[in-house]
């Protein structure tokens, strides 16, 4: 890469390079991480929310049904009938049962954590497996999953000369590439890594930029 090239790219580096003997079968390793920023990020986009479907409507089921059961039974002891079976034997649980009773603390933990569980959902975007992008006209949203976005950095990492496989984890703020090096010096092949997919990243076109970590090491001796 030239030096416009590489004034152009704008990329704020903080390398960190590390060498050390493998523990028992001579493994040389070569590791490094980074910041990448893009200076294109125009209007962030936010974390796309789920919808949760399913959770809205398992509660709104539960709930349409307690209410109904319950006004239905008020409605029959209004009009002169007996209460239900249930009614009766639930306010004889109440009336009977001390608060300390094993059934009723599981009980009340167990309402809690729903509860907690719900309210988390309720907060949260969700989606966590899709990266937004930037946006490139009003309007318009734009999201990568994550398990592309590693296909896609997977492919460009296995073009560098020296890299015979490579596993890469795309998280939500942190990419990791381990790659196996069968020839070349570790720190070329790092460095090539670096650059490729440090590259790859830019153009993915993300709008928050994610934090780059390589690791390379020699093949386990058979």
């Amino acid at each position: 890469m030239s030096d416009d090239d590489a004034q152009s790219a704008d990329t704020r580096r903080l390398p960190t390079l590390e060498k050390q003997p493998g523990d028992g079968g001579g493994l040389e390793q070569s590791e490094s991480s980074a910041a990448y920023t893009d200076p294109a990020d125009g209007h962030g986009a936010r974390r796309f929310w789920s919808a949760r479907r399913v959770p809205a409507g398992l509660v709104a089921l539960v709930l349409l049904g307690a209410a109904g059961l319950l006004l239905y039974d008020v409605i029959a002891v209004r009009a002169g009938r007996q209460a239900m079976a249930w009614r009766i034997w639930l306010a004889g649980k109440l009336d009977t049962v001390h608060l300390d009773s094993p059934w009723e603390l599981g009980g009340a933990s167990a309402a809690m954590l729903i509860g907690i569980w719900l309210i988390v959902l309720a907060v949260s975007p969700g989606l966590r497996e899709l990266l937004p992008m930037r946006r490139t006209a009003p309007g318009i949203r734009a999201g990568l999953d994550r398990s592309a976005a590693a296909l896609v950095l997977r492919d460009r990492a296995m073009e560098i000369a020296g890299v015979q496989s490579v596993r890469m984890t795309v998280g939500r703020r942190k990419v990791t590439a381990r790659a196996v090096s069968h020839f070349r010096e570790l720190d070329e092949v790092r460095g090539d890594l670096d650059e490729a997919l440090g590259e790859g990243l830019r153009q993915l076109g993300l709008t928050h930029p994610l934090h780059l970590s390589v690791h390379v090491r020699r093949p386990k001796k058979g």
